[in-house]
């Protein structure tokens, strides 16, 4: 289906506008003349636009087309991810951001050079660095083969259109900027899947009708309780699985804490983590909706001919061009809508690659650097990932069906810096060596586990079932035991040995990972010699076992405090001594902001915040 003159001047609307947002933020405030302005927004940002921005950083064009998609073919039970949301978002406003927060950092890897040193300072940079690298090829490469699919416009110069639009206004309007056409680009996303929702329901006789159709075909599925890791989904793989993967996003993952970090008060800042949560839950039903419309749609309406050979990343694309076909504009929006979701994913990748290059790998070197030539350079950054998110695209066009090759990524690198951000703050007694160490096994782990998954998917006849890298997925063959079993009543060999292993499902990834560097860690750490409690920065650490175990004596919670000795709840008002820890060339937040959080402006000691 060709796109109408209305459907392409509403794809050029959002570029346009998206590209007037950054030149607005490059020409007035302060005209992004400082790094605090330019990577933090001056940290002036309310709750609601930071939530809506935290939401639109990872739902992007990746969720769009995977989650209808996968709910199509197995049904309804990855909505059960949900669960995960609310843990996955509640210990990152109590953990995560009041010690970011009090800490007044830039960068998310400045914690790990306060709690242990500057070598894993840098390990921790450099993997993030290579997870979002890999991760914003994925994201620009979506849309851009959705529109080749839908419309025939070259494939390579969707991608070319994409990348730099988002260089354009990333470059030039800072942080701001990115919040801000964040918060229109949800807007859109919104509308977009909206439309189809309505219009794809009404063509099929109503929402009722779709879900009695559904459930009549086994698509609304029960909950599974098997606990075993190897089954790709449950309500365990999901609830508790997925809540590992959201901490790696929404807890320490550095284009997140980036927005945490913009609030103008750490009450908004925790405040946009709770606002988040409902909005994370619409988008998760309106994708799920979208893939029981399909299903029902596609048994009456024939999505593509008997034999035709298509990936399913490109079937929602050819269920909106044909619901939406006899309206002009429509389908043009739902194309803006994908690609809201890919310019907000890859800004965001922009300016967070920017902050952590420049704050981590950049200024420590140039400690004189002027703010200035600091804040040049930080643009500079932004503009060459944006480059090198374009040659990126190449290499995410190899990967298997977009969704599960997206969480997989994050999983195989995401994991690992989740560990070693909890082994820091919840392990007093872990010292640097073993923070490297155990970064190293857990991405060690990491790849064995991907690459060996990827090596045993080719070298047999089928994919394994559950496969954590998957393979290309052809919709008129079934490749999983979830599709098999719908066809055929004899079920594939369970797999064995080193097969099983590497068949272990990809929503358990980041917990797998995490652990592995949170054990190796800790015993490595306790071989060479656990930290000093005297060299153990208290802001530094979130007490989680003596918290958890609060009834127990109080020698016995201090003891698993390892010495460390956490100031009382009166103490900032004692000790008017402690320094704030500021970093170079960041001002510290105003005194407003401070008293608002409950601790004075003199001391800025680590008070815990209760579940």
């Amino acid at each position: 289906m060709e796109f109408s003159t209305a459907d392409y001047s509403i794809f050029v609307l959002l570029l346009v506008l998206s590209a007037a947002i950054g030149l607005f933020y490059a020409l007035s405030g302060g005209r992004q003349r400082t790094v605090q302005e330019f990577l933090l927004a001056n940290r002036s940002m309310g709750f609601f636009p930071v939530a809506l921005s935290l939401l639109a950083t990872f739902q992007s064009a990746v969720a769009i087309l995977g989650v209808p998609a996968e709910i199509y073919r197995f049904g309804t039970e990855y909505w059960f991810l949900g669960c995960s949301y609310f843990l996955g978002l509640l210990i990152p406003a109590h953990v995560f951001i009041p010690v970011f927060y009090r800490l007044q950092i830039t960068s998310t890897y400045e914690y790990l050079e306060l709690r242990f040193n500057k070598t894993v300072r840098i390990f921790g940079t450099i993997t993030f660095i290579f997870q979002m690298v890999i991760y914003m090829g994925v994201v620009l490469y979506a849309p851009a083969l959705a529109l080749n699919a839908v419309t025939g416009f070259d494939l390579w110069s969707a991608v070319l259109t994409i990348g730099l639009v988002c260089t354009l206004y990333t470059t030039l309007g800072g942080l701001k900027a990115v919040i801000w056409t964040d918060v229109f680009q949800t807007l859109v996303m919104f509308a977009g899947q909206l439309a189809v929702i309505v219009v794809g329901a009404r063509r099929v006789g109503g929402m009722a009708r779709v879900w009695h159709v559904a459930e009549q075909q086994g698509k609304i599925s029960s909950i599974d309780l098997d606990p075993d890791p190897y089954v790709r989904h449950t309500f365990w793989t999901l609830a508790f699985g997925g809540v590992f993967m959201m901490l790696s996003l929404y807890g320490v993952n550095q284009a997140q804490v980036q927005r945490y970090l913009s609030s103008r008060s750490e009450r908004q800042a925790v405040l946009s983590c709770y606002a988040v949560f409902p909005c994370q839950q619409i988008v998760l039903c309106l994708s799920c909706l979208t893939g029981l419309v399909m299903f029902v749609y596609d048994r009456e309406h024939p999505l593509v001919p008997s034999g035709t050979h298509i990936s399913s990343d490109q079937l929602v694309l050819y269920f909106v061009m044909d619901v939406l076909r006899d309206l002009p504009g429509l389908p043009g929006l739902f194309v803006a809508c994908l690609f809201s979701g890919s310019l907000s994913t890859i800004s965001s990748a922009f300016n967070s690659l920017a902050t952590v290059t420049m704050e981590d790998l950049v200024r420590p070197h140039y400690p004189g650097l002027s703010e200035s030539r600091a804040t040049l350079i930080s643009k500079i950054l932004a503009f060459c990932y944006g480059l090198l998110c374009l040659g990126m695209a190449y290499v995410s066009s190899m990967l298997g069906p977009v969704l599960q090759a997206a969480i997989s990524i994050f999983g195989m690198v995401g994991g690992p810096l989740l560990g070693l951000f909890c082994l820091g703050m919840f392990f007093p007694c872990a010292n640097p060596t073993g923070a490297v160490v155990g970064l190293l096994a857990g991405l060690a782990m990491a790849f064995w586990v991907g690459i060996g998954s990827l090596v045993a998917n080719m070298g047999g006849s089928a994919p394994l079932a559950n496969s954590t890298v998957p393979p290309p997925i052809n919709l008129t063959t079934p490749t999983t035991i979830a599709t098999t079993l719908l066809t055929s009543t004899t079920a594939p060999p369970s797999p064995t040995g080193l097969q099983k292993f590497y068949s272990l499902s990809y929503m358990w990834y980041s917990a797998h990972n995490s652990t592995t560097v949170i054990v190796v860690g800790l015993l490595v750490s306790l071989l060479t010699g656990p930290t000093p409690p005297s060299a153990v920065d208290p802001r530094t650490i979130f007490p989680v076992l003596p918290r958890l175990l609060c009834c127990l004596p109080a020698r016995y919670r201090q003891w698993l405090c390892c010495g460390v000795r956490f100031p009382t709840q009166e103490a900032p008002h004692l000790s008017p001594t402690t320094e704030k820890h500021v970093p170079n060339g960041l001002g510290a937040a105003p005194r407003d902001d401070a008293e608002d959080q409950g601790y004075g402006p003199p001391a800025y000691a680590l008070q815990e915040t209760a579940f």
